[in-house]
């Protein structure tokens, strides 16, 4: 998260979070799949985790989040918010949190990822997301936010904090699901355009 809650802190954030007018679009695609008995994934892209984050806070989600300083400053957010953490990055234990996040969707749970996290390339997934989606069957939420107006760090995902009182729509998308034989890089692509569109319909904030 590259800081961000470091520098505003946890109890701005909020505090902050609390003015801003969120519209949510897409509510059905997350019932639908819920109602179709698979466990959900959401994935969004990681400059743009702090609004859903706090749009389904106080849900039973797993996020997966990196084990380094910057993601325990994310995971202590996330846990005041009722989630649960599944510690685990591309280059320091990786491959436990996704085991742990996998063994909660096995169990019926939601779980929450960003595809390109924790260290970039900015909007380009990883292979993480579908593995955990492939061997388990979940259906996969593409998500995105957009603010009228936000902060954005300097960093590799541009991280976004709306300004207080702004307008926000966190958009969720339509599940996907990823075959167990099908093509890897068809499924990323796959991936990465629903998230794209998701973010294309955040961006028309009335």
């Amino acid at each position: 998260m590259n800081g961000a809650l470091g520098w505003i802190g946890h109890g701005i954030v909020r505090a902050l979070a609390r003015t801003w007018r969120i519209e949510a679009v897409g509510e059905e695609h997350v019932n639908a799949a819920r109602a179709s008995g698979s466990p959900v994934l959401f994935a969004v892209w990681h400059g743009q985790l702090l609004v859903p984050l706090w749009h389904r806070r106080r849900q039973p989600i797993t996020l997966l989040v990196s084990a380094h300083g910057d993601g325990r400053l994310l995971a202590r957010a996330a846990e005041r918010w009722g989630y649960g953490i599944a510690y685990g990055s591309s280059t320091r234990g990786g491959s436990s949190g996704l085991r742990r996040l996998v063994r909660v969707l096995r169990a019926g749970g939601d779980g929450a990822v960003t595809p390109d996290g924790p260290r970039g390339p900015a909007r380009m997934a990883k292979a993480g997301v579908l593995a955990a989606a492939r061997g388990t069957g979940a259906s996969i939420i593409p998500v995105a936010a957009a603010a009228t107006s936000a902060w954005r760090a300097r960093s590799w995902d541009g991280f976004m904090v709306p300004r207080p009182f702004a307008r926000v729509r966190v958009v969720y998308g339509a599940p996907l699901a990823v075959q167990r034989t099908g093509d890897p890089g068809g499924a990323r692509d796959g991936l990465e355009r629903a998230i794209g569109d998701a973010e294309i319909e955040a961006q028309c904030i009335a």
